[in-house]
């Protein structure tokens, strides 16, 4: 195995975002990508990484294979690379090697583990709602409604999108039509509500750094799912269960 990618941060950034929700976890390798689907430890969110084999300027595999690590640990290799730094990961013995080639070059062997938990799988979820929203919007809404209270209330209505938050004693409210910025698809016929975690949305809209697009999709009081895509070269998603109770 040698996967050599010019760009570091499709990989240096979802690592950074991933390991603040999963600390150890699997990466599938095949022919056509490296995966990793992981639950968080409270089984309130779950995170699907995919790097597109067409993102690599050398992609040699000669089988898939499956490679675990801390994700920690791994975070802090990667956060040694430049932007202009070329990554070249191998497989040797029990360690992955990562290399770090630029002005100079650099290389690691960081330790794998062993992980024996069952592969996760990922839900089959119908959603009546779909917006597409630049990344800034949908992360200056949340930022905002931090201030007020611990979770958010999205809520699709028509060609309407609002985001609220209320406190003991705050409120917030934005609300955002569907139009050139902001793309509102839903098929639903009545209004479409649910509420989710501040704490971690605030950790998911971190998928910003690499897209300046985000597509959420959403249903009655049912998971949130968050997507960050760069097309042919990855895909970042969050699947984040809602907040039911009386909060």
């Amino acid at each position: 195995m040698k996967l050599t990618l010019a760009e570091s941060k499709l990989l240096k950034e979802p690592v950074n975002i991933i390991s603040e929700l999963v600390n150890e976890v699997t990466f599938k390798i095949d022919s056509d990508k490296i995966e990793l689907i992981a639950m968080d430890p409270a089984n309130v969110a779950m995170v699907i990484f995919r790097l597109l084999s067409s993102a690599f300027i050398d992609y040699s595999l000669e089988k898939p294979v499956s490679i675990s690590v801390n994700l920690d640990n791994l975070k802090q290799v990667l956060r040694r690379s430049k932007p202009q730094d070329i990554i070249t990961l191998e497989l040797e013995e029990n360690k992955l090697r990562i290399e770090l080639s630029g002005e100079s070059k650099r290389v690691f062997h960081l330790s794998l583990i062993n992980l024996e938990k069952s592969q996760q799988k990922i839900p089959d979820l119908k959603f009546p709602v779909t917006i597409e929203t630049p990344t800034h919007i949908f992360n200056e809404a949340i930022e905002d409604m931090d201030i007020v209270a611990d979770s958010v209330l999205l809520t699709v209505e028509q060609s309407k999108f609002s985001i609220e938050a209320a406190g003991n004693l705050s409120r917030a409210k934005i609300d955002l039509a569907s139009g050139e910025d902001i793309k509102i698809n839903s098929s639903a016929q009545g209004k479409i509500k649910s509420k989710y975690s501040v704490e971690y949305l605030k950790k998911m809209i971190k998928g910003s750094k690499l897209a300046n697009s985000a597509t959420l999709s959403f249903s009655n009081d049912y998971p949130l799912k968050i997507q960050y895509k760069i097309l042919d070269k990855m895909d970042l998603e969050f699947i984040l269960a809602p907040r039911v109770q009386n909060d």
